[in-house]
């Protein structure tokens, strides 16, 4: 039985992963702050499910504590290390920097420095596709240049990646990073726009709806993401590329990975996705573009189907379908 670490175990991802590694015989550490950058009964339910079988097992502290991960690495050794822990949202890295300066740059730190004493066999980290930042050119390429992040939380997450390479390229650990395009489902974060849209809309509230809707992203169903991120726990990099679109650095075991549904959807038709799903129609309140944003993301996905034989599929309605249904029943409003 291989035994993995979870960072964020208790997060909306963290949730769906843990449960499909632990279905798939791994043991589970899973690592949570259990912060109140929202609801912490919501990360305690996640947690609660994942606590009903002895292959899990919880540990409540803060990624960026010095020493928390290194005493977790040395006492349990883990064979795969999968970091999710972050300070998410764009808009948020507006009014509190300073938490994402915390949690995702000091934390990578203290997670590639207990790396480095006690190396796994591979590490996979999370990033996302804001770090293509003002790439204009679609769909979006791992091999292409991302240098102009246009938010705090996009410079933290590219500045994780930089900091991921040196340590691969230093001490030859293997770590892939991999690119997160937009992911929704059961048990998603309340700041995040289906959340937040569902809400409204239930309780007759207008919606607000950014770039006054002309706006794209790249929807990606969480077990989807989850069966990606299983599936490259066994694509080790090694020393030589799979093909011309791999990011595989050339002096280290390091590579980017997109995990996207590579089907970009206007946002104005997932909002109809929504309306359809709830059987109610939404006052939509059409506001300029936010600072930090981006008008469209398109992942080109051809690096994980060649590495995993696999890409993300759900269509955006029957995702959204699936969210709803947990919504109503999880706030009881059937």
């Amino acid at each position: 039985m291989r035994k993995v670490l979870v960072t964020g175990s208790a997060g909306f991802i963290g949730l769906h992963l843990c449960q499909r590694l632990i279905a798939d015989g791994f043991e589970v550490i899973g690592l949570d702050a259990m912060t109140d950058y929202y609801d912490v009964t919501l990360k305690q339910r996640r947690e609660g499910l994942l606590l009903q079988t002895p292959a899990f097992r919880a540990v409540h502290e803060r990624v960026e504590t010095p020493g928390v991960l290194m005493d977790l690495f040395a006492s349990e050794k883990p064979d795969v290390v999968i970091h999710l822990a972050a300070q998410a949202g764009v808009r948020y890295s507006i009014e509190e920097p300073r938490s994402y300066l915390e949690s995702n740059i000091t934390g990578t730190f203290e997670l590639l420095e207990a790396a480095r004493a006690h190396p796994p066999q591979h590490m996979l980290l999370a990033s996302t596709s804001s770090a293509y930042g003002a790439n204009t050119e679609m769909p979006y390429r791992e091999t292409v240049k991302a240098d102009h992040q246009m938010s705090f939380y996009a410079a933290t997450k590219k500045a994780t990646e930089n900091m991921a390479h040196s340590y691969a390229h230093l001490y030859g650990l293997p770590i892939t990073m991999f690119r997160f395009f937009t992911v929704y489902g059961p048990w998603g974060r309340p700041d995040m726009a289906l959340f937040k849209f569902t809400k409204a809309i239930l309780e007759d509230r207008p919606i607000d709806v950014y770039n006054h809707g002309d706006m794209r992203r790249d929807f990606t169903y969480v077990t989807d993401l989850v069966a990606a991120i299983r599936l490259l726990i066994d694509a080790v990099p090694g020393e030589a590329p799979v093909g011309e679109m791999d990011s595989l650095s050339p002096v280290a075991r390091h590579r980017v990975v997109n995990i996207g549904n590579s089907e970009p959807v206007q946002l104005t038709d997932f909002i109809d996705a929504i309306e359809a799903a709830l059987g109610r129609k939404a006052s939509r309140n059409l506001m300029p573009m936010q600072p930090g944003d981006v008008p469209a993301t398109w992942a080109d996905a051809e690096l994980l189907k060649a590495l995993t034989g696999y890409r993300p599929e759900t269509r955006v309605r029957e995702g959204v379908q699936a969210f709803v249904d947990w919504y109503l029943d999880y706030f009881d409003k059937r």
